[in-house]
């Protein structure tokens, strides 16, 4: 079939879901659109699912176990990736950025992923796990998603990188100072590349700092625009853009009002 996405079921929980529902409904000769109505949902619904751009919600795996007859194992199999360190909607954002031109990044306390090291980023998720947040295995799999995340970043053309971070990112030190200071100078390496933009928003905008929570906002190929953002308990993509637009004016006016890009620089090197 033209454009089928090849699917690698040892990837993860998602995607071992994912392959196990494309093959039952191979062997069944259903189209996704087929499948969508014996579920009660559509066929692009199924398709998300089914390449993991789309976790399955306990709904989803009993429904996907009475339209197939496996009894609970979807069921079952839908309990290990909700158990998964990834919240939900981040796996479809993952795929949005892997693609996107133009990223903007805002973010409190620590370090984005995407410009993490990997002792900063080891340095958090085993915090994570140290508090019984998550599990040692979970933390590998947080760990691998990131490396292959900040991978994409080197494809031809680079996307744009724009980030401001709050002044709390670089004052808190994580890791301890040897990593905290190698973090300090990767993000200065960054700051040099041509296609990136660095910036501190400092305490002093006080009221001024447009965003109270951390936001990333995607520029795709056909130059539409998604939000994602996050509470402790999930993730939501945005994509109407009645809602997306004055997010990505808040960002304009955050980066007005944020330290220069030499500035910033500056305040990382004084630390």
């Amino acid at each position: 079939m033209l454009n089928r996405k090849q699917l690698d079921p040892k990837k993860s929980p998602t995607a071992a879901f994912g392959g196990r529902l494309r093959r039952l409904r191979d062997e069944r000769g259903w189209t996704q659109d087929e499948l969508g109505v014996r579920m009660g949902y559509s066929g692009t619904h199924i398709s998300a699912v089914e390449t993991g751009r789309r976790s399955p919600t306990s709904h989803f795996s009993h429904s996907a176990d009475r339209a197939f007859g496996t009894g609970d194992k979807f069921e079952r199999q839908g309990r290990a990736v909700r158990n998964t360190a990834l919240l939900e909607g981040f796996p479809e954002y993952v795929t949005h950025e892997s693609r996107a031109t133009e990223i903007r990044l805002f973010e409190l306390g620590i370090v984005p992923g995407l410009l993490q090291t990997p002792e900063y980023a080891a340095a958090i998720t085993n915090g994570a796990v140290r508090r019984g947040a998550i599990t040692e295995q979970q933390a590998e799999e947080r760990l691998a998603l990131l490396a292959e995340r900040q991978a994409s970043l080197l494809r031809t053309p680079a996307p744009l990188v724009y980030a401001v971070l709050d002044e709390s990112c670089i004052r808190r030190v994580v890791g301890g100072p040897e990593v905290m200071a190698a973090q300090l100078d990767s993000l200065t390496v960054f700051a040099e590349s041509p296609s990136t933009v660095f910036q501190v928003a400092p305490y002093i905008l006080g009221e001024r700092r447009s965003f109270d929570l951390p936001v990333t906002l995607l520029t795709l190929t056909d130059r539409s625009c998604i939000a994602y953002s996050e509470s402790a308990q999930q993730g939501r993509l945005e994509r109407d853009m009645k809602l997306v637009q004055p997010m990505l004016t808040a960002y304009h006016q955050l980066q007005a009002e944020a330290a220069s890009q030499a500035e910033s620089v500056a305040m990382i090197n004084q630390l």
